[in-house]
């Protein structure tokens, strides 16, 4: 069975390359996070390694292990900035799992008790939407520290 490779055309790394548009909330020099175009509940957003990797078989244990930690920083924001419940923390491996986008990427979804998820219908919610939870989660990402 042959490992399969990355392709640097997946539409996350031509986001991190600055061919396609998004709303950034944070970005340092190992991370980028962006909210989801498609996002299952309000405040959905991925954070998004810079290195180049497909999923977490093959990135390096010390990319993960900082993507994860700026996860968790963005999951406190999320759940004070949008009243959450709880967060989920959702990582996709291989078509079988649901990954659909072959560049690693970790979800933090704001969830809030007795309120379903969206499906993942690959509609995209209406931008300014997108821009204005992002606004929100921008703002509590920074008082975040």
């Amino acid at each position: 069975m042959t490992t399969p490779v990355y392709d640097d055309q997946n539409v996350f790394a031509k986001i991190l390359r600055g061919e396609i548009p998004s709303e950034k909330v944070y970005e340092d020099d190992r991370v980028v996070v962006i909210m989801d175009v498609m996002p299952q509940a309000p405040g959905h957003s991925l954070v998004i390694p810079k290195a180049p990797s497909r999923n977490i078989l093959d990135i390096a244990p010390d990319d993960l292990a900082y993507a994860i930690g700026i996860a968790a920083k963005v999951a406190r924001a999320a759940k004070r900035a949008f009243a959450a419940d709880g967060i989920n923390i959702m990582q996709f491996n291989e078509p079988a799992s649901g990954q659909t986008v072959f560049h690693t990427h970790i979800h933090v979804i704001p969830r809030h008790d007795g309120v379903a998820l969206k499906p993942h219908t690959g509609q995209m919610a209406p931008r300014d939407e997108i821009a204005a939870t992002g606004a929100k989660l921008r703002d509590a990402i920074a008082q975040e520290g």
